[in-house]
């Protein structure tokens, strides 16, 4: 295997940063859901900060991989099943990185507008609050989230279509 990508397989690089990515929001989505139930305590408040670090950390992590994806090939798709699977497919992606970013940005301005302090780990943030605008990123971070499991399962039922009904194994391509 190689370490970056060529224009037929995925290299370790971008396997490394798809798996890391789905690993952090495998714990951070249900967190989130966990989060909204819960009533003011200190129980709550780790939580959230932990949310906030892996919420963070993905935003950094989904910086790092368009940086490296600008400078890298993408694997060319193979044969289109229908001629729209490739335009379908890209967009996904797009949006799925256009999700993340939307998330991470809204719960961090959500944060700072309550009043909070946000550590971004190289540096502390801290802004004059406003609650209009704290319930408005609030908002836009829950709809973003709605938006994120949507393309992810988009994304996973179509591994599992081109397993099942084309015999096409896409989850290769990334193991």
């Amino acid at each position: 295997m190689s370490i970056t990508n060529n224009l037929t397989e995925y290299g370790f690089i971008s396997k490394i940063f798809h798996w890391l990515s789905a690993a952090v929001l495998i714990i951070q989505i249900p967190l989130g859901f966990y989060l909204v139930d819960m009533d003011f305590s200190q129980k709550r408040l780790t939580i959230e900060n932990i949310h906030v670090t892996l919420g963070l950390s993905i935003f950094y992590l989904t910086l790092l991989r368009l940086i490296y994806k600008a400078f890298n090939p993408t694997p060319a798709l193979r044969n289109s099943i229908f001629p729209g699977q490739k335009v379908i497919a890209k967009l996904n992606h797009i949006f799925l990185y256009i999700a993340v970013l939307i998330i991470t940005i809204s719960g961090a301005l959500k944060k700072l507008y309550n009043g909070e302090k946000l550590d971004m780990f190289f540096f502390n943030l801290e802004i004059k609050d406003n609650f209009e605008l704290a319930e408005l990123f609030y908002e836009i971070h829950i709809i973003g989230n709605y938006t994120l499991i949507a393309l992810i399962t988009l994304h996973i039922f179509a591994v599992i279509i081109h397993k099942v009904l084309f015999k096409e194994n896409l989850l290769k391509r990334i193991l």
